[in-house]
């Protein structure tokens, strides 16, 4: 794709995230609105006790006691210029606060998705060129198996498999604190505390990939250029590698896609299950605190970040399949 459409390309979609984005900012303010209890109350129950006074001035500091319209001008207001609030429960601005966690669940998504991806191809192409057979048998029970168990579960079980029996990878965390590493060491660290929780990510979208790319494959197998490919001579390898695979990935991107705002979901409860430092375990410690401004931050910029890679997506596809005009 050449500069020019891509830059038209771009514009289009701004055209919509933005209108979009600011609607998920109402959404989120007005519907946590409801929710019982506020940062206010959290911080009376920890102190044992507090007057009704102490309340309301702590209330009247942090803007809680005005009517609920004025707090939504207020924050939309402060949406258009980037100013996500301050987090009272923290003691620092939201935005901050975010971008300080959001590395971290950056990270774990991307070795989510290329374990999910790297995996899922292999086996469903696997599972597509022995079909019916027993490897075709044996991966569709291995994919049932891990579509099928929860994320959470599978967690605590490899935290007790490979931490609490083998000790072969750390339990949580991202880094050894006591180790105090730096360089390529603190990287190696870092590695070995991603494996367990990227691979429990992985598990129920690798099952996916694959179911997608067998189908597609199979679909695939009787299409005219297919069969042109070994009418012209070519090596079974390079038919289903250069010609099919390439063709059923397509579904696979589109799926991708789909599934941003989902893998961010399941990275709340995986990276409380293994205290890994991201947005996820921020928004659960937001929701305990009813620190509504942090949650809205977090669900504001998790939609930007969905919004983000779904136009990622959008480019690769068109990349795929040359057919698919980005510019429209």
């Amino acid at each position: 794709m050449t500069t020019a459409p891509l830059l038209r390309f771009l514009r289009h979609r701004l055209l919509y995230v933005l209108p979009v984005v600011l609607g998920i900012a109402m959404l989120n303010f007005l519907i946590l609105q409801l929710a019982p209890g506020d940062v206010v109350d959290v911080l009376a129950g920890e102190a044992g006790a507090a007057t009704p006074e102490t309340m309301a001035q702590l209330r009247a500091q942090f803007g809680l006691d005005q009517p609920v319209h004025v707090q939504f001008l207020h924050y939309m207001g402060n949406v258009l210029t980037l100013d996500l609030g301050y987090s009272h429960r923290q003691n620092m601005p939201v935005l901050e606060l975010i971008l300080q966690r959001m590395p971290a669940t950056l990270l774990l998504m991307l070795a989510a998705i290329l374990i999910a991806l790297a995996l899922g191809v292999v086996l469903g192409v696997l599972s597509a060129l022995k079909v019916h057979g027993w490897v075709d048998t044996l991966i569709s029970i291995v994919l049932l198996v891990s579509y099928a168990i929860p994320t959470f579960w599978l967690g605590l079980m490899a935290i007790v498999l490979f931490s609490a029996k083998l000790g072969w990878l750390p339990s949580g965390g991202m880094v050894d604190l006591r180790a105090a590493h730096t360089g390529l060491a603190w990287g190696w660290d870092v590695a070995r505390h991603l494996v367990l929780p990227a691979l429990t990510l992985s598990t129920f979208y690798l099952a996916v990939y694959a179911k997608l790319v067998r189908s597609a494959m199979l679909e695939l197998h009787g299409a005219d250029f297919i069969r042109t490919a070994r009418a012209k001579g070519l090596g079974e390898l390079r038919v289903t590698l250069h010609h099919a695979l390439r063709n059923a990935l397509l579904p696979l991107v589109t799926m991708l896609g789909y599934q941003v705002a989902s893998l961010l979901s399941g990275a709340v409860l995986v990276e409380s299950v293994f205290n890994w430092p991201g947005l996820g375990r921020l928004a659960f410690e937001a929701v305990n605190a009813r620190d509504l401004n942090l949650l809205m931050g977090i669900l504001l910029m998790s939609s930007i970040l969905v919004t983000v890679i779904n136009i990622v997506v959008d480019l690769v596809y068109s990349w795929l399949d040359p057919r698919v005009q980005a510019s429209a």
